[in-house]
């Protein structure tokens, strides 16, 4: 743990000792400075309020997009003719940047939660889709032969076959789509839509608060990492080992 830090802390220092010797900038803070920017944020309460404006978007964009592609997935995986029905619309869609439905999803939703949840909820429902489709035909045959032999309707052999089998692998696919909740969620906010924290990084640079914009921006970062390590922990409580093996394919 000490050496991971080393590297970080190092840079830290060399930043700090290259922006006072650089002297005030529009453009570049010293960490010292931006971490007082920190506090003052988390002071005022405007870097909380933001926080909960930018996790209400990604969390909300993330359970629809994650249900959606997890019931498509389950399905495609399962039935061979609707994923060949599917598959070619599923595969025009799929390459559509996020960012470009953004003009679309304003006429049609306008500024706020809507607008956010949509565009955060269309981005995080392909990984979902595609890595569920995988893990649902990765099930091992002979469970499927045990499900026939026991006659277990489609619907049971999915609840008390597929599903367990595959669950590992679709939680690697949810911590995927959890990260780019988070990124797609404050692109938006920076493009257009007022709120959170990546409209607070537009203000402060507007406002020419290098120091104020690169403590939203280290913010962010220890949202992220804090979001990826609950989903580690939960992941590792619920299967064990195999969630080290699943995530290492």
């Amino acid at each position: 743990m000490q050496r991971a830090l080393a590297l970080p802390a190092a840079l830290v220092a060399l930043a700090e000792i290259g922006a006072r010797a650089h002297g005030p900038s529009d453009s570049i803070a010293p960490p010292s400075a931006v971490v007082s920017a920190l506090l003052e944020a988390l002071a005022d309460g405007s870097l909380a309020g933001a926080t909960r404006d930018t996790l209400v978007s990604a969390f909300g964009g993330l359970a629809i997009g994650a249900g959606l592609g997890l019931a498509l997935g389950v399905m495609l995986g399962s039935l061979r003719p609707l994923d060949r029905l599917l598959e070619p619309t599923i595969e025009l869609m799929r390459p559509i940047p996020s960012v470009a439905v953004i003009p679309i999803a304003l006429v049609a939703l306008g500024f706020g939660y809507r607008l956010e949840i949509a565009i955060v909820a269309f981005a995080c429902v392909w990984p979902l889709l595609l890595l569920t489709r995988a893990a649902v035909r990765g099930v091992e045959p002979r469970l499927i032969e045990v499900a026939r032999a026991l006659r277990l309707s489609p619907l049971q052999r999915t609840a008390k076959i597929v599903a367990p089998a595959a669950l590992p692998r679709i939680f690697v696919a949810l911590r995927l789509a959890a990260g780019i909740s988070l990124v797609v969620a404050v692109t938006v906010e920076i493009a257009v839509n007022p709120q959170g924290l990546g409209y607070g990084v537009m203000t402060a640079g507007q406002a020419l608060r290098p120091d104020m914009m690169l403590a939203y921006v280290v913010w962010i970062g220890i949202v992220g990492f804090a979001f990826n390590a609950a989903l580690v922990l939960a992941q590792r409580r619920l299967f064990g080992k195999a969630a080290g093996v699943e995530a290492a394919r």
